[in-house]
């Protein structure tokens, strides 16, 4: 690589013979160690963990917070903030062996303001990645230079050697032969810096941390830095500049393999049950026989060190839960120093709270409702509440749902404020730039299925919740809101508009204070809306319960139709169809995960013959999208809740046609 540099023009700090103007570079062409701008001398960052492999002593960041290994890019470049044209950057890293599919990140540069990658280095399974913002006249892009990196995964340590210049990128590993690539987009002239921060072992955020051990970290501007570290006695720890705090060896010579690494010998196993995690125990291993993992006591929590991949194998009734009648809805929630709750919306006139006792839920608190459809628990603060959505009048025939809070002292749910509510079905509670707001789906007023559905604000003055917006709905049965970015958004499941059940469900944005229409959905009585993530990518999904048509009721009505999945398209700025799955009057989604497996569970109610349909669990495939894996005996299901205790994972459904809600385990394997 030849030593050019791209330079930066800067008006000169004195006076120079005939008004010369000087040029500098924009950091020093000497190596700058990166790693040590995050370490202290002492290693006293939080988070982060010293640890000797081999002889060899190198930083574990999984268990610090991003941007806790951070630092502004300002600091590097101080004359001007454009990245070298021409670089190296050195890495001697230890890999822990990937799961399939599984990306971290060793290396970002990040814009501070639009969470916009504009360098980074990936590692996955058998490739490493050099990514980069390209851009020219017609807008910018992600350019991604692609290594079939070595063996990395071997459990040992590798230095390797990236070097960029005029449009060839070379990767060098353990002083060997290098890898040239001649990309088609060569590195850019002018990537701005400018408000960007490095982050060490990650993308800025907690998905994507470098698992295994980095020691060295090094940006040779100018230059390519393999001249200087090969050849070399031991290629694999070749160093350039290693932070002050990991250059000392305590392995014994390499020709004494009997002494080589007599340190190991004081790490302490323990078998059995779980034990405590306290400071006696800090930095010892734990093996959990019965799930064949290994795990380390790292500040008081157990943290998985090698772990069998965890698979869904097989669904078991657990606890058959017996309600005072049919059961509408579920929802499970927990309550600091209190436990875990389930809280069911009876048919009749009585609701109930259940607590998790010794492995099964058991009675705990009565609710007097009027036909509850829903239940939902969010907090403000210290304050903790349920939220009913009634659907019939009381005795006196007023409309009203109700919002409990949890009496500390009590232990128990009291009535806080009732709201008048028209047939409602759900209650959505979100957040929005630190003010709370609870969204309610009335179903219909009388006979008209047209009406408002309102947007409700809590009001920190009067600590009551107060109308904010109100939005048009066709008899609505779900709200759900989630957030993109910046950008919060609310879409409603719209059912019926009072003649038939093929209406538009809506998906608003809130923009200048309210929400307001981003995007339409053609939907069949839709029933429930759920968004999911995998990876970065974003899902929509809606249970569709029903095609009805009044004018065409003999050839219309149907109950076995598609549910529809949508993915967001960014580019698009929009949501678009992804999959189709067929399902009987579906009612809800719940999306859940087991170990890196995703899966959806619809809530399968009624074929047009019976109630006694199976609902399915689809798992995540990829390419090939939601692959159906399981089935479940239903009898009118109404809703899926999933939730997890130190014991496993769980399954829980309500049924709208007998006065049984089951509770089923997730066994894996």
């Amino acid at each position: 690589m030849s030593a050019l540099l791209r330079l930066c023009f800067v008006l000169p700090l004195a006076a120079t013979p005939n008004n010369a103007q000087r040029w500098e570079p924009c950091t020093d062409l000497r190596p700058l160690d990166v790693l040590a701008e995050v370490v202290p001398s002492d290693g006293a960052t939080s988070g982060i963990r010293i640890v000797q492999v081999h002889g060899a002593r190198g930083l574990q960041l999984s268990a610090a917070a991003p941007h806790t290994m951070s630092f502004p890019a300002s600091r590097i470049f101080s004359r001007c903030d454009l990245f070298p044209e021409e670089f190296s950057i050195v890495i001697t890293l230890r890999v822990p062996r990937l799961p399939a599919k599984r990306n971290e990140y060793l290396l970002t540069v990040v814009a501070e303001d639009s969470d916009l990658l504009l360098l980074g280095l990936r590692l996955s399974p058998s490739q490493l990645h050099f990514l980069f913002l390209s851009e020219d006249v017609a807008g910018a892009w992600q350019t991604r230079v692609s290594f079939r990196s070595p063996a990395l995964g071997d459990s040992r340590w590798h230095t390797l050697v990236l070097a960029v210049t005029a449009g060839v990128f070379s990767l060098t590993t353990d002083c060997g032969l290098p890898l040239d690539i001649m990309a088609d987009v060569p590195f850019p002239a002018t990537l701005s810096v400018r408000g960007a921060r490095f982050f060490i072992g990650s993308r800025r955020r907690a998905k994507g941390l470098f698992t295994g051990l980095v020691r060295q970290l090094v940006l040779l501007p100018g230059s390519d830095a393999t001249p200087r570290l090969c050849p070399s006695r031991n290629a694999p720890l070749a160093m350039l500049s290693v932070p002050r705090v990991l250059q000392a060896f305590t392995g014994k010579p390499e020709e004494n393999e009997v002494l080589k690494y007599p340190y190991e010998t004081n790490i302490r196993v323990t078998l059995g049950p779980q034990p405590p995690c306290t400071q006696v125990e800090d930095a010892q291993f734990w093996f959990d026989a019965g799930r064949k993992g290994l795990y380390l006591c790292v500040g008081n929590e157990w943290v998985s060190v090698l772990a069998a991949k965890e698979r869904l194998d097989y669904v078991e009734e657990h606890q058959k839960l017996l309600t005072s009648s049919e059961t509408l809805g579920i929802e499970v929630f927990r309550i600091p120093q209190a436990g875990l709750f389930v809280v069911t919306a009876n048919r009749k006139a009585t609701s109930a709270v259940y607590k998790w006792t010794e492995g099964k839920f058991v009675s705990y608190q009565s609710i007097p409702t009027h036909q509850a459809q829903a239940w939902r628990h969010f907090t403000i603060g210290k304050k903790i509440f349920l939220a009913v959505a009634n659907f019939e009048p009381d005795e006196k025939g007023r409309e009203f749902s109700v919002i409990y809070k949890w009496s500390h002292r009590k232990l128990k749910f009291t009535p806080y404020q009732s709201i008048a509510t028209h047939s409602a079905r759900d209650w959505e509670a979100f957040e929005v730039d630190g003010e709370h707001f609870l969204a309610v789906a009335n179903h219909r007023e009388g006979d008209n299925h047209n009406i408002d559905s309102v947007i409700y604000k809590w009001n920190p003055a009067t600590r009551l919740f107060e109308a904010n917006q109100t939005i048009a709905t066709s008899g609505a049965y779900d709200w759900e809101f989630f957030s993109v970015g910046p950008y919060s958004f609310l879409v409603v499941a719209n059912t019926f508009n009072g003649t038939s059940t093929k209406v538009h469900s809506h998906l608003y944005v809130r923009l200048l204070g309210s929400f307001q229409l981003f995007q339409s959905f053609p939907t069949l009585g839709a029933a429930d809306w759920e968004v999911f993530h995998i990876g970065e990518r974003i899902f929509l999904a809606v249970a569709n319960s029903h095609s009805y048509d009044v004018e065409m009721q003999a050839q219309n009505e149907s109950y076995v139709i598609n549910s529809v999945i949508y993915e967001l398209n960014v580019t698009a700025q929009a949501f678009v169809k992804f999959q189709d799955i067929l399902t009987c009057s579906a009612l809800d989604w719940e999306f859940f995960s087991v170990g890196e497996d995703s899966f959806l569970v619809v809530a399968n109610s009624f074929d047009g013959r019976t109630f006694s349909v199976n609902s399915i669990i689809y798992r995540w495939q990829g390419y090939e999208g939601f692959v159906a894996v399981h089935s479940l005996p239903t009898v009118g299901c109404r809703d899926w809740e999933a939730f997890s205790t130190t014991a496993g994972a769980y399954l829980m459904y309500s049924s709208a046609k007998e006065p049984l809600s089951r509770v089923l385990r997730l066994r894996t394997h």
